[in-house]
């Protein structure tokens, strides 16, 4: 119940930063169900115009449910804003996401927005990053093959499985998932994974955030970014 609570003043604390007219990326996890909930009210209430870009197929469906109207991210000129979730951040505002395997999409509309805020609970809060599995997101085709170069380099993958079956991305792809435990290195890794032939995306959003909400039970407090 607490958690669900700093999940939600987190997503009013960000409904706060739209204004009438603003094209948004709308994130997907449970903390930004809220935020969605809390931004549909404010347009019914306030009337406002306000167009929403999708960083997944599940989002999007939500959203359209909730009357925000929705384009394509090649239609719009620019977003706006991008209200996203995360797995897990440390300190210097640097994230894991892709534990609901959308941040392929994420990265897209995080890449093309003009500022990104995350909205977390404070249990998202950590020193080091990789105490959640990172994602990896690769190619069907040669998959096993990576698969076996990450055992090689002692990055511990899995292929994520639902029943049996490799978890397919909204993209056409698989998730591998790195079992980590703690990531000291985290823009040496983004390098070596970049570099692997069949890695499509990865989970690490490094340099990414503009300014994080972190709720609490009492309200929220604020990492905003220097640069």
């Amino acid at each position: 119940m607490d958690n669900n609570l700093e999940k939600l003043n987190a997503a009013i604390a960000a409904t706060k930063l739209i204004q009438d007219g603003m094209i948004v990326g709308l994130g997907t996890g449970s903390t930004v169900a809220f935020f969605l909930e809390a931004l549909a009210e404010r347009i019914r209430q306030e009337k406002l115009h306000i167009i929403g870009v999708t960083t997944s197929s599940k989002t999007e469906l939500s959203a359209r449910q909730l009357g925000i109207d929705m384009m394509d991210i090649d239609d719009v000129p620019v977003i706006d804003i991008t209200v996203d979730g995360a797995d897990e951040v440390d300190h210097n505002m640097n994230g894991i996401k892709g534990g609901g395997a959308a941040f392929l999409m994420e990265k897209i509309v995080a890449k093309n927005s003009k500022r990104v805020v995350w909205i977390v609970d404070s249990q998202k809060i950590h020193d080091n990053l990789g105490s959640m599995p990172l994602p990896v997101e690769v190619v069907p085709f040669g998959s096993g093959k990576l698969i076996a170069e990450f055992k090689r380099s002692h990055l511990y993958p899995t292929l994520r499985k639902d029943n049996g079956v490799p978890v397919i991305t909204d993209m056409g792809h698989y998730i591998v998932d790195l079992a980590l435990k703690r990531i000291d290195q985290p823009y040496e890794l983004e390098k070596y994974l970049d570099g692997q032939i069949g890695v499509v995306e990865h989970g690490l959003f490094l340099d990414v955030a503009d300014e994080i909400i972190i709720g609490t039970i009492d309200g929220v407090r604020r990492l905003i970014s220097e640069a």
